[in-house]
């Protein structure tokens, strides 16, 4: 008789062990990898604010081109029930393409608040460090008062981020589908049929890009005060 072969506890414990220790070593080498490329960019002139402030603006470059993208596939999506069947798959194409590029324009958006994240920590980190290496107690309680303001200014802002990036799967996902489903059926019954779709992904693109405009102020606030501090406050090494 065959026995059926099961993994054992063991097994599993072993595997989970393996998982847990390369995800501890990754982690490490990418925090490695990280102060390694700060410090280098520092012995060139360029500090960790300004870092930051440069991904802040990069990833509100994203959330414009992404906005964009939205924009022009609603554009396409009203246009799509005012054609015959003839120029369907001329259509279906079209809108195809412009899913991927929302769908690139969206992932642009997310590796561009992960990149702001990372920058941010290792800034607020060495920050609070250098408070004690302040003689005078008024700098040091201005500059402590200020990284507070900043730490605060950037929880928001990050909040406001992935509320904004939180909204863009929903959008894509009802996309994909209006797409597959005139791929399947490029007839003039299937744009009958998602007439109504239309005007809800319509409603979402609406409701995402004024997500991503507020997104776009917070973070030009962000800057702003990361600026402002730099030219005020005789901060060392950030």
């Amino acid at each position: 008789m065959q026995k059926n072969s099961y993994p054992n506890s063991g097994s599993i414990r072993s595997k989970s062990l393996r998982k847990t220790t390369f995800g501890f070593f990754r982690r490490i080498l990418s925090k490695l990898f990280r102060n390694f490329y700060y410090t280098a960019k520092e012995t060139i002139g360029e500090h960790k604010r300004d870092i930051v402030v440069y991904q802040v603006e990069q990833a509100c470059t994203s959330l414009q081109e992404t906005r964009h993208e939205f924009e022009d596939a609603l554009g396409k999506f009203r246009s799509l029930v005012q054609v015959n069947e003839s120029t369907l798959e001329h259509k279906y194409n079209m809108l195809n393409r412009q899913y991927l590029f929302c769908r690139a324009k969206s992932d642009s958006v997310s590796d561009r608040i992960r990149a702001i994240e990372e920058v941010s920590h290792a800034l607020f980190a060495e920050w609070e460090s250098e408070l004690n290496e302040y003689s005078d107690r008024n700098l040091r309680n201005n500059s402590k008062r200020q990284l507070k303001v900043a730490k605060q200014n950037y929880t928001r802002l990050i909040k406001t981020m992935r509320l904004a990036e939180s909204r863009i799967q929903p959008v894509l996902l009802a996309f994909k589908d209006q797409v597959l489903y005139l791929k399947h059926n490029l007839n003039a019954r299937a744009i009958s049929a998602l007439q109504h779709e239309f005007i809800e992904i319509g409603i979402d693109i609406s409701q995402l890009i004024h997500a991503m405009e507020l997104t776009i102020l917070e973070a030009s606030q962000f800057v702003s005060l990361l600026s402002n501090n730099q030219k005020t406050l005789p901060l060392r090494g950030s």
